[in-house]
C-alpha cells in the first residue's frame, strides 16, 4: 500500500490492458487505457458496444477475472483512507473488503443484481452486516432509511417484498440503495437505465446525480447514450475498439469534438426539429 495523498485523484487508471483467452488465442479487450477520476466527479465512459467501456469498469472491481479476462498490464490506483492501493495487484481479501464497501456498482439489469429468493430487506441488510458489523436490527433500520433516500413509496412494505413483486424502476432503486448502503467513495454505473422506459430513466439519472452531490462520492458512468452523457458528466472519455480516442470536459466534447468517431456519436443523438411553417 502506498501513502495516501489527498491532492491525487481518487482513481488513476494507467496503461490498462485487458486480454481474454479464446479458442483462437488471446483477444485484447482494452489497450493502453489511462484516465483519472477525482473525488466528487462524474466521468462518463462512452462508446458503442464492444468498445471496451464495460471491461474497463469491471477491471476496477476485478470482476473481469470472473468473466475470463485478465489484467495483463497497467495500474489501477485507488486512494483509500489508509493509503493508495493498486487494485490490479491487490489480494482477493483486500478486494472483498473494497467491493460493495468503498467501490460499489450498479448494473444494467437490476434482476441480475437481486436474488429472487431473498426479500429486499434481507438483501439490503447483508452488506451492512458484512462490511459495517451492524446487528440485524440495526441493518434493518438502515435499510429502511436507504429506501427512503432513493424515494421508494411505502418503504416499510417494500422491505418484506421479493424482487419480482416490484416494478423495473423500483428494482433499480433497490439496487442503487444496495450500492449506497456503505457510502462508497466510488460508484460505478454500467448502463443502469438501458432497460427502463424514458420516464423512469430520467428519474434514476436524477437520483444518481442527487446522491453524488449529497454524499460527495465519485461516479464512473458507462453508457453508449450521448444524451445521458450530457445530463450526467463532468468529464467524458470516448472509447473505440478498446482504446481511448478522446477525453475532455463535457462542454468541450459536445461543442468542439476533435475526433470523427466522437462527432458520429453526437450526430446519433435525436434532436427535436422545429415544426414546419406552412407556405
Amino acid at each position: 500500500m502506498l501513502d495516501a495523498d489527498e491532492s491525487l485523484p481518487l482513481v488513476s487508471i494507467r496503461g490498462l490492458r485487458v486480454t481474454f483467452q479464446t479458442n483462437d488465442g488471446p483477444v485484447t479487450g482494452v489497450e493502453e487505457l489511462s484516465f483519472d477520476i477525482a473525488a466528487g466527479e462524474c466521468v462518463c465512459v462512452v462508446g458503442e458496444s464492444g468498445s471496451g467501456k464495460s471491461v474497463s469498469s469491471l477491471s476496477l472491481m476485478r470482476l473481469v477475472e470472473f468473466g475470463g479476462g485478465e489484467i495483463a498490464q497497467g495500474r489501477l490506483l485507488f486512494q483509500r483512507e489508509a493509503g493508495a492501493v493498486d487494485l490490479a495487484k491487490a489480494r482477493q481479501g483486500v478486494m472483498r473488503d473494497i467491493r460493495g464497501n468503498e467501490i460499489a456498482m450498479i448494473f444494467q439489469e437490476p434482476m441480475t443484481a437481486l436474488n429472487p429468493v431473498f426479500t429486499v430487506g434481507d438483501q439490503l441488510s447483508e452488506g451492512l452486516i458484512t462490511h459495517r458489523g451492524l446487528t440485524r436490527r440495526q441493518a434493518r433500520a438502515r435499510a429502511l432509511d436507504l429506501l427512503r433516500e432513493v424515494r421508494i413509496p411505502e418503504p416499510e412494505r417494500r422491505l418484506g417484498q421479493y424482487p419480482h413483486e416490484l416494478s423495473g424502476g423500483m428494482r433499480q432503486r433497490v439496487v442503487i440503495a444496495m450500492a449506497m448502503a456503505c457510502r462508497p467513495r466510488l460508484l460505478i454505473c454500467d448502463e443502469p437505465t438501458t432497460a427502463l422506459d424514458v420516464t423512469i430513466q430520467a428519474e434514476i439519472l436524477a437520483l444518481i446525480d442527487r446522491l453524488k452531490r449529497e454524499t460527495g462520492m465519485a461516479v464512473l458512468f458507462i453508457t453508449h447514450d450521448m444524451a445521458v452523457v450530457a445530463q450526467m458528466a463532468d468529464r467524458v472519455v470516448v472509447m473505440f475498439r478498446g482504446r481511448k480516442v478522446e477525453e475532455g470536459p463535457v462542454t468541450e466534447i459536445f461543442e468542439a469534438p476533435r475526433e470523427a468517431y466522437t462527432r458520429a456519436l453526437l450526430a446519433a443523438v435525436p434532436r427535436a426539429e422545429p415544426p414546419a411553417v406552412p407556405a
